[in-house]
C-alpha cells in the first residue's frame, strides 16, 4: 500500500512508520522539522493547518492513518485546534484524494467527553470520522506504552525508586505501541472492517487494577515497592502545582488530572477487533520489562 500518516514523528507515529517500511508499504509522512532521508519513508514538509501540504501528503495514496493529536493543553481551543480541527482538514484532503480508507486515532477519553477537555475534542474527531463519508475505523487505545514512550517513563522511574504514586482506585486496560501499530495497518488494508470503532488492549482478563499495574511496574525495574493511592482532591491540587512549576510544560494538567481519576479505563469487550483481523501478541509483563530495559540502554532510566 501506499499509506499517508500524520503524527509519524511522534511515539506511536514512529513505530508506526518502522513497521510499515519493515511491510514492505510505500509512506507519506507529514513533519514540522527537516528528517534524515530513509528508504520508503516521503517526509512531506507542513502542518495539518496548511491545505496545500496535506493535499501533498495524500495525493496517490491508498489509506490515510491519523495518529497525530494533541494530549496536553489548557482551555478547549488548545485540544480543538489539532483534534478537531486538524482531524477535519485531513479528512476534506482525503475526500479530494480519493483515498480509499481513512483510520483514525481516537482514545478511549472519547467515551467520557463531559470528563476532560481532551476526552470531549476527540469525541467530536469520532463524529467528523463517521459523518465523512470515507470508509472508516476509528480506534480507541487504552494506555500505551513501549520503548520511546516518555510519557510512562515517570511511572518507570518511580517504579525504580521505590514507590508509584497512583490516582484514586480503579482499573485500567494497557497496550503495546507495537501491537497497536500492528492494528493500525492491519485496518489501513484494503477489505478490512469499515464503519467500525474498535478498543484493544493486551488480552488480559479484568484488565488491571492501578495497585496490578504499580506491582508489574516494580517487578519490570527489579524493585519491589509500594504504591499508594491519591485522593482525587489531592491529585487536582498537584496538577495545579505543577502548573506553577513547569509552566507548559506541566506533565500533570488539571484535566489530565480529571482523566485520571475516573474509576473505569477499561475497554468495551463490544469493540473488540475481529479476532482474524488481529490479537495482541506482547502480554504487558513482558513488554514492561523490555520497554525498562530500553529505558536503561537509553540512559532515560
Amino acid at each position: 500500500m501506499k499509506l499517508a500518516v500524520t503524527g509519524g514523528t511522534g511515539f506511536v507515529g514512529s513505530r508506526l512508520l518502522d513497521a510499515a517500511v519493515a511491510d514492505g508499504h510505500q509512506v507519506s509522512a507529514l513533519t514540522r522539522r527537516p528528517l534524515p532521508a530513509r528508504v520508503n519513508v516521503d517526509w512531506v514538509s507542513g502542518s495539518l493547518e496548511e491545505p496545500v501540504a496535506l493535499a501533498k501528503l495524500v495525493a496517490g495514496a491508498d489509506s490515510v492513518i491519523h495518529v497525530a493529536g494533541v494530549i496536553s493543553g489548557r482551555t478547549a481551543a488548545d485540544f480543538d485546534r489539532c483534534n478537531v480541527d486538524g482531524t477535519q482538514a485531513m479528512l476534506v484532503a482525503a475526500k479530494a484524494s480519493g483515498v480509499k480508507r481513512f483510520v483514525h486515532v481516537s482514545s478511549l477519553a472519547a467515551r467520557e467527553p463531559n470528563l476532560s477537555l481532551y476526552g470531549a475534542s476527540k469525541a467530536k474527531s469520532e463524529q467528523l470520522v463517521a459523518n465523512s463519508g470515507l470508509p472508516f475505523a476509528i480506534v480507541r487505545p487504552p494506555a500505551v506504552y513501549g520503548p520511546g514512550d516518555k510519557e510512562t517513563l515517570e511511572l518507570f522511574k518511580m517504579a525504580k525508586l521505590g514507590f508509584v504514586l497512583l490516582p484514586p482506585e480503579g482499573r485500567l486496560s494497557l497496550l503495546h505501541a507495537d501491537d497497536l501499530v500492528r492494528l493500525l495497518l492491519a485496518l489501513a488494508a484494503t477489505g478490512a472492517p469499515s464503519g467500525v470503532t474498535i478498543e484493544p488492549d493486551d488480552g488480559r482478563t479484568g484488565a488491571w487494577s492501578h495497585k496490578e499495574f504499580a506491582e508489574a511496574l516494580g517487578t519490570a525495574v527489579g524493585r519491589r515497592g509500594l504504591s499508594f493511592s491519591i485522593p482525587s482532591g489531592l491529585l487536582r491540587l498537584g496538577a495545579r502545582a505543577d502548573r506553577l512549576l513547569r509552566g507548559d510544560k506541566a506533565k500533570l494538567t488539571t484535566d489530565r488530572a480529571a482523566y485520571f481519576c475516573h474509576p473505569d479505563w477499561v475497554v468495551d469487550a463490544a469493540h473488540a477487533a475481529p479476532a482474524d483481523l488481529w490479537q495482541p501478541r506482547i502480554a504487558t509483563p513482558d513488554g514492561l520489562t523490555a520497554t525498562a530495559q530500553w529505558y536503561r540502554a537509553q540512559g532515560w532510566l
